[in-house]
């Protein structure tokens, strides 16, 4: 399985990058008006928007040629948590799309959001 690239630094993210925690819960609304809540998974689903920015034109590429390998949001992938190291073996690239930025030596930026996947 592919693991979501690292930077020169051995980091996956730059700050700022933000990290959302969703559950999947579902409620049932009776003719009476009461309710009955359950929950569709077993536990959460994360997605993080990863902001990179002032990367060489190397970890700019090995971004790109990740994202090519993947055809955007089509595969999935193993990803490392930024905040607690934990590896995430089933995520996926939210879009088919990736702004790729090149400014000058060194200036080099992208975004890219990813989400946790239930099989």
């Amino acid at each position: 399985m592919a693991i979501f690239p690292k930077l020169k630094t051995s980091a996956v993210a730059q700050y700022p990058a933000t990290k959302t925690v969703r559950y999947q819960n579902q409620v049932l609304r009776f003719l009476d008006g009461s309710e009955q809540r359950y929950r569709d998974a077993s536990s959460a689903l994360h997605r993080w928007v990863i902001q990179l920015y002032s990367l060489d034109e190397s970890e700019l590429a090995s971004i790109e040629q990740f994202f090519a390998a993947n055809q955007g949001r089509f595969a999935s992938f193993a990803f490392t948590d930024p905040w607690d190291g934990t590896l995430y073996a089933n995520c996926s690239i939210e879009a088919d799309a990736v702004d790729l930025t090149a400014s000058g030596e060194l200036r080099c930026a992208t975004a890219v959001t990813i989400t946790e996947s239930r099989n």
